[in-house]
């Protein structure tokens, strides 16, 4: 059984909800002509209408016990609000042009992170298409956009959507999204959705009014946690699992990014997970298309990327915090709340090489161990970043890492990223030191619900000893704030910025070694005192290092590699990239005594 809508035919559409707590179920017609239409209860509390004279575009409600109009909870499109009604889709009612189209594998990708709302002026899906070829042409393979399930009102990260099957009206809707998605394979980009299974949003949540989807049992940071593993999870799963389905069958998306896997609460034998993952495969098999599934988890848990034979829950790769913490307390010195247990050389030694750094080590923030290994696991199992919506938008202010590092250390943070043998993850903007920040905002409804936010982040950010006031997440000019200021990408720093990224990317893209996603033929050494890293990869007859130099003052060393020539192939301190001035020589001979300016990133060669 489908849920929610299902156009057939001929003005004929299927309804299905589940609504075990309703002893009468009725669907209300709203438009074209209102009428009120008895429902057939099924088992385990499923209600089901074949209805005539129904066509896409028609607009409806579920009717609870004659006393509750609600929306549906599988909609696919709310065309006023997260309150109103729901309408009727036929996803077979577009023209795809993508029929060749079979994805991307990981280690291919470069993700772009981005939210539509901010991302053009206009804030929809159809205007980011065209900005979609210089995307690709600067070396992006996949976008990724943060949640788009409905959410109240038009300004929001989409972290509070309460209808998770529909897309966002003020984005443009399923047919924008459909647009944005098929234009995108056209480009030869793959599209990544980010969602939410481990929370709904607070504002036009409805669910518990069908069905026990929230469990009183455990809690999560946003409230009430989903019903994984008690009575009734079964068909709770289910829905979450349609949804997944949904965005790859109807959307074509490429691959789904979960939002904070780790409050997902669920002891089940077979978590909820593992089921997404063989859901997803058997999906994938049947349509010959890969579609993939990366988390994102605070646990440092390698089982939830390791494959079933081996025990693991199987989900095809994993953000990686441990990679971007290190990074930013390195070039930052921030050591508040997570950051307190990053601050080494070898603590970014210990990410290039195995990805978690935390790996049963003892966590100051957490003060107890923390981790298990995941040196076994392939570097393309990793997604890493100098910055994302979460490190960024997390802040008080929302500041982005160039406003708190400079300028010369984001283009050594992007170097360490781009350049790793992981799949590096570019938030939207960073590309060209976008310095405007991406603050929290919203825009509910609800006046006492507004409050409580407003008092949350202040006493959020008072806990962790942060002075001043958090812009006010409600305010329209919070959101104005964040959007991007493309015009500026062409000229002075920010120009500079922008070709150094695409030199970054063109050198993964083209290099033997760089463009292998590969933590096996990799040595890495870091000098602590003096806050100099040192990478080498080879593979075959080819071999690269990278100088990183994380401090304020220039380092006098030696050239790590003791033998052999080497040629430079990028220099962050060349005043083409609006440097200070390069100090290494364009070629250079092992053990040759070298001076590293301060934050600052060079890569060579080895000439054969």
């Amino acid at each position: 059984m489908q849920l929610g809508a299902y156009y057939l035919d001929a003005g004929r559409c299927e309804f299905s909800v589940w609504a075990p707590r309703a002893r009468q179920v009725e669907l209300k017609i709203v438009s074209p002509y209102e009428r009120i239409l008895s429902m057939t209860r099924q088992e385990r509390g499923y209600w089901r209408a074949v209805v005539e004279d129904v066509l896409p575009g028609a607009c409806y409600q579920f009717r609870l016990d004659d006393e509750k109009d609600r929306p549906d909870p599988a909609s696919c499109y709310q065309p006023d609000s997260v309150h109103g009604p729901s309408q009727v889709i036929d996803h077979e009612d577009f023209a795809w042009s993508d029929r060749d189209w079979k994805g991307r594998p990981l280690s291919e990708m470069v993700i772009y992170e981005l939210h539509v709302g901010t991302f053009t002026r206009e804030g929809t899906f159809e205007a980011i298409i065209p900005r979609l070829e210089e995307l690709r042409d600067m070396g992006i393979t996949a976008i990724e956009l943060m949640p788009v399930a409905q959410f109240p009102g038009t300004r929001n990260w989409g972290y509070d959507g309460v209808l998770p099957f529909a897309v966002q009206n003020s984005y443009g809707g399923p047919n924008g999204l459909k647009k944005l998605v098929d234009a995108a394979h056209q480009t030869d980009l793959a599209v990544i959705l980010d969602v939410v299974y481990n929370h709904l949003g607070p504002e036009g949540n409805y669910l518990r009014d069908f069905g026990p989807y929230f469990t009183d049992r455990y809690r999560t940071a946003w409230g009430e946690a989903i019903n994984f593993d008690g009575p009734h999870s079964d068909e709770v799963r289910r829905y979450f699992l349609q949804n997944a389905l949904h965005w790859f069958r109807h959307f074509h998306i490429d691959a789904l990014r979960l939002d904070a896997v780790h409050a997902i609460n669920d002891f089940s034998a077979k978590p909820f997970l593992q089921e997404l993952v063989e859901q997803t495969e058997e999906f994938s098999a049947g349509n010959r298309r890969e579609c993939l599934l990366i988390a994102e988890s605070d646990l440092n848990d390698a089982r939830l990327i390791r494959p079933a034979e081996l025990g693991g829950i199987g989900m095809h790769a994993q953000w990686s915090d441990d990679f971007h913490h290190a990074l930013h307390v390195l070039l930052t010195e921030e050591s508040l709340g997570y950051y307190a247990d990053f601050g080494h050389i070898g603590d970014l030694v210990k990410a290039l090489r195995e990805g978690f750094i935390l790996s049963w080590r003892y966590s100051e923030f957490r003060k107890r161990h923390h981790g298990n290994s995941s040196a076994d696991r392939p570097a393309e199992q990793f997604v890493v970043c100098s910055q994302n919506h979460d490190q960024v938008g997390n802040r008080m202010r929302g500041e982005r890492l160039i406003s708190l590092a400079g300028f010369e250390a984001a283009k050594l943070a992007a170097g360490a990223a781009i350049l790793s043998p992981y799949i590096p993850l570019l938030f939207m903007g960073e590309e060209y030191g976008e310095d405007r920040p991406f603050p929290y905002f919203i825009s509910f409804d609800d006046e006492e619900l507004i409050e409580g936010v407003r008092a949350g982040r202040k006493r959020e950010f008072k806990e962790f000893h942060q002075q001043g006031e958090p812009p006010d997440p409600q305010d329209p000019a919070t959101f104005d704030a964040a959007r991007l200021n493309w015009a500026s990408r062409r000229t002075g720093d920010k120009g500079a910025m922008n070709a150094f990224y695409r030199e970054l990317l063109r050198l993964r893209r083209d290099h033997p070694v760089l463009n292998r996603c590969d933590n096996r033929q990799l040595e890495g050494w870091g000098m602590e005192d003096q806050r100099v890293l040192w990478l080498h990869r080879h593979h075959e007859k080819d071999e690269i290092w990278l100088l990183m130099n994380f401090n304020r003052a220039t380092v006098n060393c030696r050239f790590p590699a003791r033998t052999g020539n080497w040629r430079k192939l990028i220099d962050s301190a060349d005043p083409q990239w609006r440097g200070p001035g390069a100090r290494l020589p364009a070629k250079i001979e092992g053990g040759q005594q070298v001076a590293l300016p301060p934050h600052s990133l060079a890569l060579f060669t080895k000439e054969n």
